[in-house]
């Protein structure tokens, strides 16, 4: 893909090199000489130095044949400004970062196909720290709303040997989580299960949940969490 990110501080310069890492072509737009040049000098990514909302700098990062682009700059206007920006030019998939949630509607009503809200995503992660700290979250959908997360089952857990299936129709368990798969430490062995599947005391349940539902989740696998 061809990816222009506009903002290339932390999270934008991150975002950068783990892109081009996995062979995307990647053009930053960054107003910091330093940042644009450090990037350059150290992964080889291609800068360009000044405005992401100045129009010709767009059209010398090429965003007319660009794939998406993406908006991580400080300010919620500049972003807004890119977004309507990167419609004017045909970008089907324009990604931005929202700081304060007040500019959503604007944001889609430019065009934006996806907001990224910090806020939400790092207090949705706080919360489960808190909250349920034998569930450990390694990717993050909807602002926070809904994680895959790695459950570990207690060595005690009594009901050992339940499959997938009966875990499923439990009415203990919440319909709106799905169970994608689990991991066997001792056997170092990763299952894609099935209905009959097992879940064992000590494996490692990967789970697709919504955060409201992930106490009822933990209480029906024997993880304990802490009262309010």
């Amino acid at each position: 893909m061809y990816v222009i990110i506009c903002g290339a501080g932390e999270l934008g310069g991150a975002l950068a090199i783990r892109l081009a890492e996995a062979k995307h072509t990647v053009v930053c737009i960054e107003s910091s000489r330093e940042r644009s040049e450090h990037l350059y000098a150290r992964y080889g990514i291609t800068t360009h130095t000044g405005s992401a909302t100045d129009i010709e700098i767009l059209k010398d990062a090429g965003i007319e044949k660009s794939d998406v682009v993406v908006g991580t700059m400080s300010a919620d206007a500049d972003n807004l400004a890119l977004t309507i920006l990167a419609r004017q030019f045909g970008v089907k998939r324009i990604i931005m970062r929202m700081r304060d949630p007040a500019y959503e509607t604007a944001y889609r009503s430019a065009g934006a196909t996806r907001l990224v809200s910090l806020v939400d995503l790092v207090l949705g992660q706080l919360l489960l720290e808190i909250e349920q700290p034998d569930l450990r979250a390694v990717a993050t959908f909807g602002g926070g709303k809904a994680s895959i997360l790695i459950l570990t089952i207690s060595e005690d857990w009594c009901k050992s040997g339940t499959t997938v299936a009966e875990v499923a129709a439990s009415k203990d368990f919440p319909a709106q989580c799905v169970i994608t798969g689990i991991f066997r430490e001792q056997e170092n062995e990763f299952v894609f299960p099935r209905g009959n599947s097992e879940i064992r005391a000590g494996d490692k349940v990967f789970m697709a949940a919504a955060m409201a539902d992930l106490k009822q989740a933990s209480d029906f696998f024997g993880v304990n969490t802490p009262k309010k």
